[in-house]
């Protein structure tokens, strides 16, 4: 059973993570590194982006009572 203190716990993570990600993405363009690099972050972004929605559907979805 997830409470209050989980969602509020779950979602600002989940979106710090995809931050991070996008932040890497962007240090890593802007210094002209690896394309290979950029790419693999690009997909991490997507793939936390994706977990990040299902996370904040499922807190909505949960603290609405099912």
């Amino acid at each position: 059973m997830m409470c209050m203190s989980t969602a509020n716990i779950l979602v600002p993570v989940a979106i710090g993570a995809v931050a991070v990600v996008l932040a890497l993405g962007l240090v890593n363009l802007l210094r002209g590194g690896s394309p290979s690099r950029s790419q693999n972050l690009m997909r991490l972004r997507v793939v936390l982006q994706f977990v990040a929605v299902i996370v904040i559907m499922g807190v909505i979805w949960w603290t609405r009572g099912f």
